[in-house]
């Protein structure tokens, strides 16, 4: 992003949100502002790169930690809380210090010294960053599917463009993947030096502790271990996913460098709403037309569900409102096994036309009562 943004209020969530509400507010803003639902449109499009970012460190809860306690420089640290422990500890040491910041009175200079090994361990850390192996990110996407086959499960194709491998360098990001022994450290990846009668290890300052000596980057990736490439990718949809499911791949995500392992991909699943069946949790609930005779009568009628159609037995004397149940018709539960219920609302549906009206005139009398005698104001 181009300038620091607070990450809460591009969520549109206060800093006291829940993990809960953090998904919630990103689900929400996701849907509105992707790039599906606005083609074309760059300034939605840079929103969901905001927002989606925002949610990526908000989601995590040891990055979202070290957010709310060092703000976006959280990020030149890499998200590390070994750094941001070495800083607290180095802070607070300086704090308690009973000489003061300027060590006076002392023939050593202690601030060079505290500042030689505080440095160390950043440039440690750094170099496990810069040499080291390097995981994948986790990288999201977003399917819709129908409700049959959220009841069902489903089996969906995607492609995505996610960081692969470099080809060439192996994900090692070198030009020559298998460098010889650094000159200076002779491959340990440390030197002594000395200041007055102390002597300090430190990290090889050519190789920055990889021991290997330095070259080219990777001409192909430049030096990332990685690069760009459309993959198509095989999903299973479980059955019973609800709308703003997220489905984990692992290891799908984007790869690792330097023999880093590849990150996951997460892939948020948004249900389309069915014409005659909605869910209600692990239920589904569905409008029953039946005509006079079958409200009167009573009689069995067939009902098509996701799972094919059933017969169901409409009761005589079933009236507009009355539901039907069906134990074990509903949604599989993700966990723990057994499926919701199925609830079928009768709805009496009246014919209209001359003869209609002359049939009803002529049921008036088989009425007992006022159909209105209940009503009271």
């Amino acid at each position: 992003m181009a300038e620091e943004k607070d990450l809460y209020a591009l969520l549109e969530v206060p800093r006291t949100a829940t993990a809960e509400e953090i998904k919630k507010a990103y689900r929400r803003l996701a849907r509105k502002y992707h790039p599906d639902v606005n083609p074309g449109d760059k300034e939605a499009e840079e929103k969901f790169k905001e927002i989606s970012f925002a949610f990526d460190i908000l989601s995590d809860e040891k990055k979202r930690a070290l957010y709310d306690e060092m703000g976006m420089d959280a990020a030149k640290i890499g998200w590390d809380p070994e750094k941001a422990a070495a800083w607290r500890r180095w802070s607070a040491g300086r704090a308690a210090s009973p000489f003061g910041t300027d060590f006076e009175g002392f023939d050593v200079d202690l601030g060079d010294i505290f500042g030689d090994v505080f440095g160390d361990i950043f440039r440690a850390a750094r170099t496990r960053a810069e040499t080291g192996p390097v995981p994948g990110r986790d990288l999201r996407a977003a399917i819709t599917i129908d409700l049959g086959e959220a009841v069902r499960g489903t089996t969906r194709t995607i492609e995505i463009e996610r960081p692969t491998t470099c080809p060439r360098c192996n994900g090692s990001g070198r030009a020559d993947p298998n460098p010889p022994a650094c000159s200076t450290c002779g491959g340990s990846g440390r030197v002594r030096t000395s200041r007055g009668n102390v002597i300090f290890g430190g990290v090889c300052p050519t190789c920055r502790g990889s021991g290997k000596e330095p070259g080219p980057a990777c001409p192909q990736c430049h030096g990332a271990g990685s690069v760009l490439s459309t993959s198509r990718l095989e999903v299973k949809i479980p059955a019973g996913i609800d709308d703003g499911g997220v489905v984990r791949l692992a290891g799908q995500g984007g790869a690792g460098s330097r023999g880093g392992p590849p990150g996951d991909l997460y892939l948020e699943v948004s249900v389309r709403p069915h014409p005659a069946y909605r869910r209600e949790g692990d239920d589904l609930h569905v409008v029953l037309p039946i005509t006079v005779h079958e409200a009167i009568a009573g009689a069995t009628v067939r009902l098509p569900t996701f799972d094919g159609p059933v017969e169901l037995k409409v009761p005589p004397g079933s009236q507009s409102g009355r539901k039907l149940r069906l134990r074990g018709r509903g949604v599989p539960h993700l966990r723990g096994g057994g499926r919701g219920d199925l609830y079928a609302e009768v709805r009496v549906q009246v014919p209209t036309g001359e003869e209609a009206e002359r049939l009803a005139r002529e049921m008036e009398p088989h009425y007992a009562q006022d159909v209105r005698a209940a009503l009271t104001a």
